[in-house]
């Protein structure tokens, strides 16, 4: 049997974890959501992670370092998503209706780092770009709608900002209900969310 040096031990008695960077930012994530940013230390993430304070910043720079690439694993999709074929060809509806799927899909598989960056409240530099992408994201939602409305595909009674708004915001509403393995697949939530927030709005 061979031994466990004491120093890759916990308190507990227990082999302390080897981690990765993607494994420090995912625990990160979800200490950043449960404490808030401002109400977590480098001595929560070191408890949550079992890796020493020394051991995080081998894999990090700091704490604001580990709130940005943690930011990053959701507005980097959600951003590309808006330069994929099918979104930026086509008929406005149509290009819509692949965007609320595409994300539906993404917030599925990143549910929390997507929990994380709508749970950030603008207190730091950091959180204050991630708020920045995210009305980056909205205002071209709400130029898709309009296109949409303009080509007599999307009633022209709403408001291209409002319903773009109110349809994220259903789409958004997943982080607080959504638990993988247990409910839809991503795929098939794609489809009731599509159909349920598409088919309220075309003429």
């Amino acid at each position: 049997m061979v031994s466990v040096p004491r120093s890759r031990m916990l308190p507990s008695g227990k082999p302390r974890p080897r981690y990765d960077q993607e494994s420090v930012l995912a625990v990160a994530a979800e200490v950043f959501t449960e404490r808030g940013y401002d109400g977590t230390s480098m001595e929560h993430l070191s408890r949550a992670s079992g890796l020493s304070k020394s051991s995080i910043y081998h894999h990090v720079e700091g704490k604001e370092q580990l709130l940005r690439l943690a930011l990053e694993r959701a507005l980097d999709p959600l951003l590309a998503s808006l330069d994929a074929d099918d979104v930026t060809t086509g008929r406005a509806v149509d290009r819509l209706q692949h965007l609320v799927r595409r994300d539906v899909e993404i917030l599925a598989d990143r549910l929390p780092y997507v929990t994380l960056l709508l749970r950030v409240h603008g207190n730091t530099k950091t959180e204050r770009w991630a708020l920045d992408q995210r009305r980056r994201f909205d205002r071209a939602v709400a130029r898709l709608v309009q296109e949409a409305i303009d080509e007599g595909d999307v009633r022209s009674d709403v408001d291209a900002r409002t319903t773009a708004h109110l349809m994220f915001g259903i789409v958004n509403s997943i982080i607080e209900w959504y638990r993988p393995g247990r409910d839809s697949s991503p795929a098939a939530l794609a489809d009731q969310i599509t159909s349920m927030v598409l088919d309220g709005i075309r003429t």
